[in-house]
């Protein structure tokens, strides 16, 4: 596996401990509308395909994934999470969970035609986003459609950032269930900044933006640009 800075230690040990209630977050009443749309969207956006998940969790977004797709390829790097990904009703001739880590995907044969990410693009601290997504685009075929969606920041319904670094990248203090408490990567990206990170790779680029969240969609380029 890849060499993990500092933060994204700290980020799997925290999701290792928290996988038994991470779910509870999709539970906000506020979000349940936004909710719908991208489950709805992601099963059309991934018909046909073969899909590479990044970063897959508990796996609360694989059986949408996987609804229209030929198959799935998802990857979590903590065993905590992926003990509770592979409970979901998914078809096992089609939807494969594996142990993996985000920057140094392991490049299925034939390649995935596609890429999903929720909820990681905001635990990648800036420094290292070349890095990761030279990774991915690495493990994919030419052309590859690639969907991130990730929180935007709103007042009253997301956890208040706690400070901002000298590197930009922004951090939440979380406590969990059983009372530890956690210092967590949480980045809230502009629009721009998305599409300036993909576009010197992207053939299309396309930023939507939701009330509670963002999607971000591009077309891999087929020759290095």
């Amino acid at each position: 596996m890849a060499h993990l800075t500092p933060p994204a230690v700290e980020l799997q040990v925290y999701y290792a401990r928290r996988a038994a209630e991470y779910e509870a977050i999709y539970d906000k009443p506020e979000r349940q509308g936004d909710l719908a749309r991208l489950r709805a969207d992601l099963a059309e956006a991934f018909r046909g395909r073969s899909v590479l998940e990044i970063a897959c969790g508990t796996g609360y977004w694989t059986p949408h994934l996987a609804r229209h797709a030929v198959r799935v390829d998802a990857f979590d790097i903590n065993e905590e999470t992926l003990a509770i990904a592979r409970t979901k009703a998914v078809d096992p001739a089609r939807v494969r969970f594996a142990l993996g880590d985000a920057f140094a995907p392991t490049i299925a044969v034939p390649p995935c035609d596609s890429a999903f990410a929720g909820f990681w693009w905001s635990h990648v601290a800036r420094r290292d986003l070349p890095r990761f997504l030279a990774g991915l685009h690495r493990a994919l075929a030419p052309g590859a459609r690639i969907v991130f969606i990730d929180n935007r920041y709103v007042a009253g319904s997301s956890t208040p950032v706690a400070r901002t670094d000298a590197h930009g990248d922004t951090w939440q203090a979380r406590t969990l269930a059983d009372g530890s408490r956690h210092e967590v990567l949480k980045n809230f990206p502009e629009p721009t900044e998305l599409e300036a990170a993909v576009r010197p790779h992207a053939a299309t680029v396309e930023v939507r933006l939701f009330d509670y969240y963002w999607r971000l969609e591009y077309t891999l380029a087929r020759a290095p640009r």
